[in-house]
């Protein structure tokens, strides 16, 4: 659930071993529980709830894993008291990263987020001191391979979409937030399905990392935050070339 280089994130997901995988829909799970405390168990009167779904689905969350999750937060079966926190600072040289944490544990998840950036050559820093360069945006995700660029090109004119890129391997379709599920509920009624549907933090700018060194730590510092059961999305602006 990193930010940037989309694709290549995508295709490091896929190779996730059965034990991350049950991590990442843990973690989804958490945030189906939260949009359903705040808004209510109906995805169409709750747009957070039906982008949640929506990212479900893209990450191959089995529909009865979804429905036995909202019915669990409507019930609210678990007691548990989730609380959504944000983390910013900086990677190995300069890259600007954003936590997103779900944690019962406020403590806890503090000090391991700080631990995995002081150990690979990071910093902590205060609320706000990177988020300025990230804005929040819808970004659907399309196999390239499975539709042609002037069919696509023509099925989103009429679409309220923002932008629109054609990677090596991918299109990226970008939406305000709040237009992410009604663009995407659109294309569906037109066949698409998508690798990658959420509403992400998209940075302005990009940092490529040319020291061997430094790229490891990168690398494993968000290997690490990923790998925390509390940290539900990581966002940078490294450019993983």
């Amino acid at each position: 659930m990193s930010g940037h280089s989309k694709w290549k994130n995508i295709m490091h997901k896929k190779e996730k071993t059965d034990k991350q995988r049950a991590g990442i829909f843990t973690k989804i799970g958490r945030e189906i529980v939260l949009a359903v405390k705040a808004g209510g168990p109906d995805p169409e009167s709750n747009g957070r709830l039906k982008d949640v779904i929506l990212k479900a689905k893209a990450n191959n969350v089995p529909n009865d894993n979804i429905e036995r999750s909202i019915k669990k937060a409507a019930g609210d079966e678990e007691n548990v008291n989730y609380e959504e926190i944000t983390y910013e600072g900086y990677g190995p040289a300069g890259i600007a990263v954003i936590v997103e944490a779900v944690t019962e544990n406020r403590n806890r998840t503090a000090a391991d987020v700080r631990h995995y950036f002081d150990k690979y050559g990071g910093n902590l820093g205060q609320t706000g001191s990177v988020n300025w360069q990230f804005t929040k945006k819808g970004v659907i995700v399309i196999d390239k391979e499975e539709y042609s660029e002037d069919k696509l090109m023509e099925d989103v004119l009429d679409l309220d979409v923002e932008d629109y890129a054609v990677e090596e391997e991918v299109y990226e379709i970008y939406t305000a937030p709040d237009m992410l599920s009604p663009v995407c509920e659109a294309l569906e009624k037109k066949g698409y399905s998508f690798l990658s549907a959420e509403v992400e933090q998209v940075p302005s700018t990009y940092i490529t990392l040319t020291d061997e060194e430094q790229i490891k730590n990168m690398q494993k510092l968000l290997e690490h935050l990923e790998d925390n059961d509390d940290v539900q999305n990581v966002w940078h602006n490294w450019d993983e070339q």
